[in-house]
């Protein structure tokens, strides 16, 4: 799952404040008018004093986010650590480790490939329970480069899936098997077709009206299967969703020109997109250890 928004820098309006020695508005005529005046000469400094404290709280605070990743906790190997802490809480050390590997190798897949098309990406950035995400100004030229990039990651992560396969099939170890198929369930989800998840990527260049479909999965997943981050999900996907949509419908050259994508391009996509899914649910059945409770 990555990032395509970047942060954007605009300068902060100017706070201004009347001359030196006039007063905000004419006083009023009256027995206390001097009063009044000292009054609100007063009130319109501690206006002016507060707004221009907001103003300076509010550039320092962008200067923070903007050096939010270099800071050493959201680095890679950081937010890493971070998620390997929050995933141990249910699954031990181990497996949290070699869960947070293959999310990294997944992004890795999408960092690549946006290297390829031009395009300065970041290495990952780890969210505990949601994934991982990384930083570009853009997916691509146009659809079909977007759907190339969406695309990178469950192939790249569906190899890391099969390496654990062959570990576990070798060594006939359940650890790498259990990881295995984690490995192929996490790509697999990805490709649900609705952005910002990677099959969302791939129907930007094949069948935009599909992320309806997906959304409606996602939606259903989550009133039959009840979970907060599920729900946190659907909110990000409902955005982008409505984002996307209103600039493919707004028929402009830019947006005309972005989902032009050529019939063998997209027969090509097609055919990435339904081979995966169908190779990851093949290593889900292969990679899956019955249990028994005694």
């Amino acid at each position: 799952m990555e990032s395509d928004v970047p942060i954007e820098q605009s300068p902060l309006p100017r706070v201004m404040g009347p001359p030196p020695g006039q007063p905000l508005a004419p006083s009023v005529a009256s027995p206390f008018g001097g009063e009044r005046k000292s009054l609100r000469k007063r009130a319109g400094s501690i206006a002016a004093g507060v707004v221009a404290l907001v103003a300076k709280f509010a550039a320092q605070l962008k200067l923070l986010l903007l050096a939010l990743p270099k800071l050493k906790l959201l680095t890679t190997a950081g937010t890493a650590l971070v998620s390997v802490a929050a995933y141990s809480l249910f699954w031990g050390w181990s497996f949290a480790a070699g869960f947070v590997l293959l999310l990294f190798v997944h992004e890795m897949g999408h960092v690549i490939q946006l290297r390829r098309e031009g395009i300065r990406a970041s290495t990952p950035m780890f969210i505990p329970f949601l994934g991982a995400v990384i930083a570009a100004r853009s997916l691509g030229e146009n659809a079909l480069a977007e759907a190339r990039v969406g695309l990178a990651g469950p192939i790249l992560g569906s190899l890391g899936a099969l390496v654990c396969l062959i570990v576990g099939e070798t060594e006939g170890s359940h650890f790498f098997l259990a990881l295995a198929y984690v490995g192929f369930l996490i790509n697999l989800f990805n490709l649900i077709p609705v952005v910002p998840l990677d099959g969302g990527r791939a129907m930007a260049a094949m069948a935009p009206a599909l992320w309806f479909v997906g959304f409606g999965a996602i939606v259903a997943a989550t009133l039959l299967f009840p979970n907060p981050f599920m729900i946190i999900i659907i909110a990000f996907a409902g955005l982008d969703l409505w984002r996307r949509w209103q600039h493919r419908s707004s028929r402009t050259l830019e947006s005309a020109a972005y989902y032009r994508v050529p019939r063998a391009a997209r027969v090509a996509v097609a055919a990435v997109y339904v081979g995966l899914i169908v190779l990851l649910a093949v290593g889900m059945d292969a990679a899956y250890v019955s249990r028994t409770i005694s």
